[in-house]
């Protein structure tokens, strides 16, 4: 199922059981931020960009790498290079991503590597990598589904917001991820069933928004959804544990967090200082400790540590 009825999905969601596989990652690559610097395509539809004079690549380089040692510790994590004509690789779960098939229904099949559609040319570079590819296809056997060359944007996890013990998806729509692009992304994540719904003016992608954590809880920004039964039709859904972040949290990337375990949750340390006693509180309550990495230099960028975070299922 692929729907913008909040009811359908309601409908649908509540009988999906936590089987569809692992909760979270079991390991996760990042691009370092080299060549760092504002690009102008993006911002045009990222308002969280700060200005040219803003962005300071020594300071990026210096966060990226305490943010590899520290998820290092948590999970096998790997780096791959940059490059100055693709100034925003340093977020590459926009580009890549993947996905294990439904283990009941499709016991005998290969985890795949999706690569998304990009919306401005100067992400769309980065789709071409031969040595990410070749990592995901020579090095581990995983099978290709390429979205790329296709002409509807479906930015990937920053567009979609997976449940991974679900099969749900909760698509945001924008500028950069249409309709046609959202099917081709539950096609390629062979997903039970996906919400698709506007974001709210301004905002570009639904991982700054919303971040569903290990299937269990879900972080929501309300304002950042264009039609506000969406929001608490999730809220419904991960009741108890959905938790409300305030207009403040989500400008300080709150919402673009991630759980790469059962008991933690991500987050830079500009949203964790942001937090609510609230927010903490009902974290604790869900069963999340928190886990922060200074990130002030890459939040430059208009994005933050969900964002760096490219997860291998």
């Amino acid at each position: 199922m692929i729907t913008r009825d909040v009811d359908a999905f309601l409908m649908r969601a509540r009988d999906c059981a936590t089987d569809f596989g692992p909760a979270t990652a079991r390991g996760a690559f990042l691009v370092a931020p080299d060549g760092f610097a504002r690009a102008e395509q993006s911002a045009g539809d990222n308002r969280y960009m700060a200005a040219a004079d803003a962005f300071d690549p020594v300071a990026a380089l210096r966060e990226h790498r305490d943010l590899h040692v520290a998820l290092s510790r948590q999970l096998p994590t790997v780096c791959f290079a940059g490059h100055a004509n693709t100034p925003d690789a340093l977020f590459p779960n926009n580009v890549f991503a993947t996905a294990r098939p439904d283990a009941r229904a499709h016991p005998q099949a290969r985890p795949r590597l999706v690569v998304g559609r990009m919306r401005h040319a100067v992400r769309q570079r980065e789709a071409v990598r031969a040595d990410i590819r070749g990592w995901f296809g020579d090095v581990l056997g995983y099978a290709e589904v390429d979205l790329s060359t296709q002409p509807h944007p479906c930015e990937l996890t920053g567009a979609l917001v997976i449940d991974r013990a679900r099969g749900l998806g909760f698509c945001g729509l924008s500028e950069r991820c249409d309709e046609a692009g959202a099917a081709l992304m539950h096609q390629a994540f062979g997903l039970r069933a996906t919400l698709l719904f506007d974001l709210a003016s301004g905002e570009y992608h639904a991982n700054v928004v919303l971040a569903v954590l290990a299937g269990r809880a879900a972080l929501v920004c309300a304002d950042g959804f264009a039609d506000p039964a969406v929001p608490a039709a999730i809220a419904a859904l991960y009741a108890p544990h959905a938790i409300a972040l305030s207009p403040r949290e989500r400008q300080a990337f709150a919402g673009n967090a991630i759980a790469l375990a059962a008991g933690e949750v991500w987050m830079s340390a500009t949203a964790e200082q942001a937090l609510e006693p609230a927010t903490r509180q009902a974290l604790d309550s869900a069963g999340f400790a928190i886990r922060s990495v200074g990130l002030a230099a890459i939040e430059a960028a208009g994005g933050s540590l969900r964002c760096c975070v490219a997860e291998v299922f």
